[in-house]
């Protein structure tokens, strides 16, 4: 699978681009600011039906116009034409070779992908939500029931949370309507928990892999998921905290807590990794990402590097090189400020790439 072609309209820095791309490599270049990390998320958007960086599209568009368009073509069995139409706050509609989907959600997962970029620190820096995040980007590619839990789960928390909200501010509680709430959210939450418990299964080995290899077998690291359903049913946690819910306003317990702990030589990653460290963890944990992927959908995703070697140091950033250069990887993006690494990357690898230089939302080379 690979992208040969993109058309940008209206998106982010882009007025109108369209760009050819190699199935293998291809180097992305320009100072910072002009636009390579957009190119990319633009790319992320038609495989994910949305932004890698912003949660509402009206922050995507350009500025001083009303609506965007993404167009791709991408080869698959068969060449597929997926066209992303966005008016942002009015309409948005994803087209599959000119025929709509019924919903957004039917998308995820026919264009599967990786995305690496010099925030995903958050990952083991920021709060729990960075790491279910994580997780649930994985599994919504490689199963749509999941992604129907999850946004049923999500759906009815909210609903549970306001009806909190409105009993605390109107006085008075229905105990009755409450547990309504609790009984529908018992399902998705068991599945999600479910796939979630396999999903650490997977993903452990391949991450312990990538990360000898970046590190050059420097230093142990682990990873362990935690959440509340291991001691109990959601039903069973739900009324255990109902006092306490409704003093804080909010639902405390359920898979909406849980958590992925990082350690590094058993000490938590957090606290004691270096730079470099913290740099290689993530990287191994998106590239087990790729590979868990590429086993489950059995084609190699699309693999998206956003300034790859920041606050690596030269013989972490050789490692990853060769890395990339030797390892089973479909297409690649790459970006970098660094003409020269580029040339770098260029001459270590066999196959075909492409080189574009971008200034202000346009290919000049």
């Amino acid at each position: 699978m690979h992208l040969q072609q993109i058309k940008l309209t209206n998106f982010r820095n882009y007025e109108f681009q369209s760009i050819d791309f190699s199935e293998r490599l291809n180097l992305i270049l320009g100072l910072n600011g002009m636009g390579k990390t957009n190119l990319l998320d633009a790319v992320y958007y038609l495989c994910m039906g949305k932004s890698h960086f912003q949660s509402t599209d009206k922050n995507v568009v350009r500025k001083g116009e009303a609506f965007f368009r993404l167009e791709g073509h991408f080869m698959l069995d068969k060449i597929e034409k997926i066209v992303a139409k966005v008016l942002p706050g009015e309409q948005k509609t994803i087209e599959r070779n000119d025929t709509p989907y019924p919903r957004l959600s039917d998308h995820v997962g026919l264009l599967p992908v990786v995305f690496m970029a010099p925030d995903d620190t958050a990952l083991a820096l920021e709060g729990s939500e960075e790491r279910r995040r994580f997780m649930d980007n994985t599994l919504c590619q490689l199963d749509h029931n999941y992604l129907e839990s999850l946004v049923t789960y999500n759906k009815l928390l909210e609903k549970r949370n306001a009806l909190l909200r409105q009993f605390a501010a109107q006085g008075g509680f229905n105990l009755l309507l409450v547990e309504t709430y609790n009984r529908q959210m018992e399902a998705p939450a068991a599945y999600i928990f479910e796939k979630r418990n396999w999903f650490i299964g997977q993903f452990q080995p391949v991450f312990n892999q990538f990360y000898a290899a970046i590190s050059s077998d420097a230093e142990p690291v682990d990873c362990i998921y935690r959440s509340p359903l291991e001691a109990a049913s959601l039903s069973e946690l739900l009324e255990k905290s109902l006092e306490k819910d409704r003093l804080l306003i909010r639902t405390t317990m359920g898979i909406h807590k849980d958590d992925l702990v990082f350690h590094l030589k058993g000490l938590p990653l957090k606290r004691f990794a270096s730079q470099g460290q913290l740099k290689s963890f993530v990287l191994a944990m998106k590239l087990a990402q790729y590979e868990l992927l590429r086993q489950q959908k059995q084609k190699p995703p699309i693999l998206l590097l956003d300034d790859l070697f920041d606050k690596l140091d030269d013989t972490r950033a050789s490692q990853l090189i060769e890395l990339l250069v030797k390892g089973d990887f479909g297409q690649v993006f790459i970006t970098d400020a660094h003409p020269a690494r580029a040339e770098e990357i260029a001459r270590s690898f066999s196959g075909d790439y492409k080189k574009l230089v971008i200034e202000n939302g346009e290919v000049v080379v």
